[in-house]
């Protein structure tokens, strides 16, 4: 079984959706935290450590193979706990991440949460073991509120807007998991990455046959 940790409920069918496609059988054990990610904004992510560990014990008491953490904000915190678990931990955006660096070097992370920037762009800059990086984080300042009223048209436009704006790049990180659906609806004309698909597939891999 695969647990997966999210900060909003908009991903579990979005994941159930993936798993179909891609892991059929796995089973799967959702855990919609939504004040996890609003208090990390706050606080920082080190600030929900303790939570975070609460949960992710639970999942595997409940017999989770591996954990995949949806939250980009609070991705490292989960991943951490990784050795201490037992099981493994992902981050879904790990994947993604890995994949921006083998596309080239000027890499533009866009987000909707300011408090997830910092954390993706720190990914990227692991995943580049010391090659030289022209990175660049871009805030779509105005699409959140969109998110937080439920009007994805509104949220997915204000991303395509930011996302087409850029220039003088190689690729594109879109760095929430919930911005996934605005990257078939741009033009800028070079790799825009999302993490749900390449991050659910990295955790079915790591729980391990669906049983």
């Amino acid at each position: 079984m695969l647990a997966l940790l999210h900060t909003s409920p908009v991903h579990v069918p979005v994941f159930d959706a993936l798993r179909d496609e891609d892991a059929p059988g796995l089973g799967l054990c959702h855990l919609v935290h939504e004040q996890l990610l609003s208090r990390a904004r706050e606080l920082g992510p080190d600030a929900v450590a303790g939570e975070v560990a609460a949960v992710l014990t639970d999942a595997v008491a409940r017999g989770a193979d591996a954990v995949l953490c949806t939250c980009s904000t609070i991705g490292a915190v989960a991943e951490a706990m990784s050795g201490s678990l037992g099981v493994p931990v992902l981050r879904v955006d790990r994947p993604m991440a890995a994949a921006a660096v083998a596309h080239g070097q000027r890499i533009v992370v866009v987000a909707t949460v300011a408090s997830t920037l910092e954390p993706t762009a720190a990914l990227i800059r692991e995943e580049a073991g010391g090659r030289p990086l022209a990175l660049r984080a871009v805030l779509a300042e105005d699409a959140w509120p969109h998110f937080e009223s439920g009007d994805t048209r509104a949220y997915f436009a204000e991303i395509v807007r930011t996302v087409d704006a850029l220039t003088d790049v190689d690729v594109v990180v879109l760095a929430q998991a919930s911005m996934a659906p605005a990257a078939e609806r741009t033009t800028i004309g070079v790799p825009v990455l999302t993490s749900p698909g390449p991050g659910l597939r990295a955790a079915a891999l790591a729980a391990g046959p669906a049983r």
